[in-house]
This record gives structure tokens, sequence and C-alpha cells, in this order.
């Protein structure tokens, strides 16, 4: 064991001197900016810092982006976490919570300049309600500062007017891309708050169930190609059309990941995102699930081979990928959502009683298995042949 460790020690290392060395060599031809961006400059925000703490996955991947990718994915996925936040305040009720969603939604847009004192407002009242909450409990962690936000959204919600005055910066081809996404995002959250306001129901039908993975993840699989596309020389020899597919799936695939494995706490949370004619079929209803019947079983199945069939669409949308800097940051998603689903499967229908997370022990091995083989396309078809 001491030698496996020492190993892993020696990988990460290497991992380490690999993406400096990526970082010093950015102005390689094999990732450049191209079209009308603008020369680079100063974002007034550090958006890797706001990143790490709120993310997990993609923030590995944004990190070893080179800059000219960096910056609009990285803003991009700030404003839909901070979008996400509002949408989850408990703090609230939903009707308030659509009209700061939408009020975000214009102000991104560059049609509200007044919206931070508005989440300000919403930060004060979280805390308000955690005061009161941890006084009956007699402590207070600095990880949860109030109902359910943590120090990294309270961070978003501060820095959520810096955030925006970033957008601003970016060239008018990147603005114009990270704001369709985001006015695509912040439409499937609004509709989840609409969705939910009767109380636990599931999703009506499968196509039901695909529009919400499109509306929150499969877009972002369409921004990640068109920005590539846009901003990386010899990005693939596959057609635009064929890689918004894959990439459309993949972020689809990546979705139902987190839907699979936050089940039992959208359950308890009152929702219920598996659809009511299978469940119907099953003899089943929504608040059946609560006690992880038996029956639910093949539709969860079902599920997570919808899922492995998305994460593989990722996998071969990574071979497809010529620079080895993207492909890695492309990659690293993927191998998380297959170590996931694999360990739902393992976990069977419990995994709706306790929640299931790859330990991190085991994605820092990821990290530096897929950046000192600079996830090679031959390592990833045979990865993906045994998906």
């Amino acid at each position: 064991m001491e030698n496996e460790r020492k190993g892993a020690g020696s990988h990460l290392r290497r991992a380490s001197r690999f993406r400096s060395y990526d970082r010093e060599s950015s102005g390689s031809p094999a990732v450049t900016s191209r079209g009308s961006d603008r020369a680079e400059q100063p974002l007034a925000v550090n958006e890797l810092e706001l990143l790490k703490p709120v993310s997990r996955s993609f923030y590995l991947s944004i990190r070893l982006l080179p800059r000219t990718l960096r910056e609009p994915v990285a803003l991009a996925y700030l404003l839909a976490r901070t979008s996400d936040t509002i949408a989850d305040s408990n703090a609230m009720p939903a009707e308030k919570r659509i009209e700061l969603l939408d009020r975000f939604a214009r102000a991104i847009a560059g049609k509200d300049q007044s919206i931070g004192k508005a989440l300000k407002d919403l930060l004060l009242s979280k805390q308000d309600g955690s005061q009161s909450s941890s006084r009956s409990r007699g402590t207070k962690t600095p990880q949860d500062l109030s109902s359910g936000i943590t120090e990294g959204e309270k961070a978003l919600l501060e820095s959520a007017e810096k955030i925006l005055r970033a957008l601003k910066n970016l060239s008018p081809e990147d603005q114009r891309d990270v704001r369709g996404l985001l006015a695509i995002i912040t439409r499937g959250q609004r509709e989840d708050l609409t969705r939910w306001s009767g109380g636990l129901a599931a999703l009506a039908n499968a196509q039901e169930l695909l529009d919400y993975t499109y509306l929150v993840a499969g877009c972002v699989g369409e921004f990640w190609t068109r920005v590539c596309f846009r901003k990386v020389q010899s990005f693939t020899a596959r057609l635009e059309a064929d890689m918004l597919e894959l990439g459309t799936n993949y972020g689809r695939g990546l979705q139902l990941v987190n839907i699979l494995r936050d089940a039992g706490s959208d359950l308890r949370a009152g929702r219920c995102y598996f659809p009511e004619d299978e469940l119907r079929a099953a003899d089943l209803s929504a608040s059946d699930l609560l006690d992880a019947p038996a029956a639910f079983l093949p539709i969860y199945s079902r599920w997570i081979a919808e899922a492995r069939a998305g994460l593989d669409a990722g996998l071969e949308y990574a071979i497809a990928i010529n620079p080895a800097r993207v492909r890695v940051a492309t990659v690293l998603p993927a191998m998380i959502g297959v170590r996931t689903l694999s360990l739902l499967e393992e976990s069977g229908l419990d995994a709706l009683r306790t929640r299931v997370k790859v330990p991190r022990s085991e994605v820092r091995g990821m990290i530096a298995s897929t950046t000192i083989t600079l996830a090679s396309q031959s390592r990833l078809r045979r990865a993906r042949a045994q998906l």
C-alpha cells in the first residue's frame, strides 16, 4: 500500500509538471484564438477562485483549458451556478425565486443593472434564516451559512456584479454564445420551479425528461462545441453537426448521472424526475419511491443505461478532439460519470437512501492518469469499448 501511495504521489507530481508546461506553452498553434476575439486582458473576476468551491468535475476540466477557452466557459459556468443558487434558495417562496431568476436572466442579457442589490438581499435573507436555525442547534459550521447555502455559493452571490462585468469584457462572439446558453439554462431552471410548486410529482414521460436534460446540460455540450470550433484550430476532423449532436448527448448523459445520484434527496425535496407513465406501468407513484420498492429497480436501471449511452457519446466526442489539452479537459467529467454509474449499480436502490459519490482519492487518480497520458485516443477507445 505504501508503494502504491508513493506511486500515486509521483503521478500527481508528474501531472503537475505537465500542467505547468502546458500553461507555458499555451501559445502553441494547437490551441489559438481566431476570428474577431479580442486580445487577452484581465477579467474583472478570478473565475477559478470562484469555481473551485462550487464545482467538482467541471472545475477540474475548466482549469486545464487554455485561457482563450477558459474565460467564456468559466464565466458561463459561474453564471449558471449563480442562477442555480437562486433557484434553490428555500429561504424565499417559489414565486419570489422565479421573479429573481427572471431578473438575473435579464441582467445576463444586459437588460437589468440593479441585480446586485437584489442578490445581496437574498443572501441576507438566507443568513437570517441560518442564524435562527443555528441558535436552535447551538452550532454553525463555516461550510453551511444558511439553509443550504455554502461558502462558495455565498461568494457567487456577492460576486454577481463582477461576474456580469466580466461577461461584458468578453469578445462579442463569446458574449453571444454565453448569453445564448444562459437563456436556455435559466428557462430550464424556471420550469423546474413552476413544475414542483404543487408538491411531489413525476415528469410526464421520457421525452419530458430528455427535454429537461437538454435545457440544463445538453445545451452546454452545444455551447462547448461551438466555442471550440470558433476558437481552436484543428479542433477535430469531424463535422460540426456531428460534434454538436455528440456534445448534446454527452451533456444529457452527465445530467442523468446527477439525477440518478441525487434521486433520493430530490424525492425527499418533492421532485421526481422519473417518468410517470413508466412508474404507472409498474403500478408505482412518485411517493412510493421514497420506500425504494423493488418494482422501481428496472426503471432505475433503464435510466442508468440511458446515462451510460450519453457518456459513451462523450467518449466518442473526446476521441475526435485533436489538441490533447482540450481532449483531457473534455473527457474528465465522462470518466467521473462512468465511475459514478458503476457505484450506483453496485448500490442498487440503496442509492435512494445514501448519496453515492466517487471518493476524492479516486478522482485525483483519474486526473493524474488522464493528464499523464494526455487522454490518448487509443486509451480512450479501449475505455469506451469496456463501457
